[in-house]
């Protein structure tokens, strides 16, 4: 009778759930409509780039990897200070708006001149990176592509760090209108250019594909900048009643609070990116058949069955952040040792059991449905080649279950986070060091082959997923259990 009774006054409010306050973008229901949308533009188009290059040639799909791959290994950057947005300028209790914004501003600057530098840098490495992420049979055709390629690290580094901090500023709207302006401009031009239906007599080119998406990549990511400083900043300077001492330029002292927590995000991504990327030149070398499926089922993957969960986890932080400096105020931040109640506890990881719960709803039907239908004819739609899709559907066979285990710890491991980066990196090291290395060391040694290697590598990348669910639980534990004791050393609060 009780449950009955529970259940009935939830439906009850579910009328409440849907009413414009609850779908503003400062509230969870509200923000994460906001992030499905932005997430899930991309990640469509993703699926649609494989396509048109499989128009214009099946056999150089595995070169729009390179892209990935690249934006893989510049990921630690990506990583690094962008995730302290959300300890830092999602901490609204204590800092004021001018302050967020300045880091904000700082962060944006500081990721810029970054991903600048690692552009030419990668730019001057088209051979060595090609050599190790593009196969054999496609090698000499692809130079070109990947020097295109190698300023979408700019982009990607200038949107990941705007999209990022307005995210904590609870501004969803903005990163939202980046994916919507690359989106649009990205299906226009491809149309127009590289489509069945193409203007002109010229023959498209695969090149051509990787500087239309560099040129809306800088489009959109520039476009989210300018609207992020006329709604926001531009906005505060003339409207809002504030200390006409409060400085929004980047500075250096802005910077050095970043780089606290960034650095930690730093080096948890870069390790955990150095082994995937080493196990990723292993399966490329296996051949274009192999690494043209690894491409594919990466698309299946990331693309749009993980939408629900990027969108989940962005919005936990979101809220996670907010809750974290919040009950940090209320206990006095200068207090190093504070002791929380499990009502304090419940409070702040809500956002995280709520993202759970709806990554759960999401995840194990797409992951049932694509492996009993979808999985095999998906993956010769976008490769157009029937062997690829045969080894695509043998990769997500083997590891679809795995991926319900992702969704949940992404959700648990926001917790870890948005409250202490340095246990984030721990529970990190544990999966990657303990489980994710060895692995990596045996498929090095040992002779691997088409017969073979999937063997290994459903070990190495199912595995892992399975340790870092159980590593996450215990960490997460473990930080319930020494706040609600009062035995954990809080970092000092820095402004």
């Amino acid at each position: 009778m009780k449950i009955l009774n529970s259940i009935t006054r939830r439906i009850r409010r579910l009328p409440s759930a849907f009413s414009s306050s609850a779908l503003h973008r400062t509230d969870y229901t509200g923000s994460l409509l906001f992030n499905l949308a932005s997430f899930i533009l991309p990640a469509l188009y993703g699926t649609l780039s494989k396509l048109w290059v499989a128009n214009i040639d099946s056999s150089m799909v595995v070169l729009t990897d390179a892209y990935t791959y690249m934006n893989t290994a510049s990921e630690a950057v990506n990583e690094g200070l962008p995730r302290a947005a959300w300890v830092i300028i999602g901490d609204k209790a204590s800092r004021s708006l001018g302050k967020r914004l300045q880091l904000t501003h700082t962060l944006i600057a500081f990721q810029s001149v970054i991903g600048l530098i690692l552009s030419i840098v990668f730019h001057a490495a088209a051979s060595s990176f090609a050599k190790n992420f593009v196969p054999e049979e496609v090698r000499d055709a692809s130079l070109t592509y990947v020097r295109i390629a190698s300023f979408t690290v700019f982009s990607g580094a200038l949107e990941t760090a705007v999209a990022t901090a307005t995210r904590a500023l609870d501004k969803p709207d903005i990163p939202l209108a980046i994916s919507t302006v690359k989106f649009a401009v990205n299906i226009i031009l491809d149309f127009l250019l590289i489509s069945k239906f193409h203007v002109g007599s010229f023959t498209p080119t695969v090149n051509m594909q990787g500087t239309i998406q560099l040129v809306c990549n800088l489009v959109a990511a520039f476009a989210g900048l300018i609207y992020f400083l006329w709604s926001n900043t531009w906005s505060f300077k003339r409207h809002a009643s504030h200390d006409p001492q409060e400085k929004l330029r980047p500075s250096f002292d802005a910077l050095k609070v970043l780089l606290r927590p960034g650095l930690i995000f730093f080096t948890e991504s870069a390790v955990r990116n150095a082994l995937y990327l080493w196990l990723v030149s292993t399966i490329v070398a296996l051949g274009a058949v192999y690494a043209t499926a690894w491409g594919v089922f990466n698309t299946i993957r990331w693309g749009l069955i993980m939408v629900p969960v990027q969108a989940l986890e962005a919005t936990a932080l979101q809220f996670i952040g907010h809750n974290w400096g919040d009950w940090r105020r209320r206990v006095d931040i200068s207090t190093r040792k504070p002791q929380a109640s499990l009502k304090d506890l419940r409070g702040i990881v809500r956002p995280a059991f709520r993202s759970l719960v709806i990554a759960l709803v999401f995840e194990v039907p797409i992951a049932i449905f694509l492996t009993l239908f979808g999985a095999k004819p998906f993956a010769s739609y976008i490769s157009g080649s029937e062997e690829v899709a045969e080894v695509t559907a043998y990769m997500w066979r083997s590891l679809d279950w795995c991926y319900i285990f992702y969704a949940m710890s992404t959700q648990l491991a926001t917790i870890l986070l948005a409250t202490r980066p340095r246990w984030y990196l721990y529970q990190s090291l544990a999966s990657n060091l303990l489980y994710v290395l060895p692995w990596a060391i045996a498929c090095q040694v040992d002779d691997l082959n088409d017969s073979n290697a999937w063997w290994y590598y459903k070990f190495v990348f199912g595995g892992s997923l399975v340790f870092s669910f159980g590593a996450i639980l215990v960490v997460d534990s473990l930080w319930a259990w020494t706040l609600y004791h009062g035995k954990t050393e809080l970092e000092e609060f820095r402004e």
